[in-house]
């Protein structure tokens, strides 16, 4: 398993070098990551761990909500590379 990414790790791919961004990174982090648990369904915080793909998928969503922030959740159902790492991940169940 994997863990979720951290700032350190998301300012790397925004080449980010200032603290200056620090709030706004975290900020963008915690709300990508929301998104993921949400796009997967049913996640449960004390049992559920990300694996590499999910975390790959936290840290795509945050480079396109720091990107694109008015159309990063449109984009990101039609983001490919984010896509492929959330295939097989989804838990949705229909009501009986």
């Amino acid at each position: 398993m994997a863990d979720w990414p951290g700032p350190t790790e998301l300012k790397q791919v925004l080449d980010i070098e200032s603290s200056d961004w620090d709030e706004t990174v975290d900020r963008v982090l915690s709300a990508a990551i929301r998104k993921v648990k949400s796009d997967v369904g049913v996640w449960d915080d004390d049992t559920d761990e990300p694996d590499d793909n999910l975390a790959q998928a936290a840290l795509r969503m945050a480079e396109l909500i720091s990107l694109r922030p008015s159309t990063a959740v449109f984009d990101a159902s039609s983001d490919p590379t984010y896509q492929r790492l959330m295939s097989g991940h989804r838990k949705r169940f229909a009501i009986a």
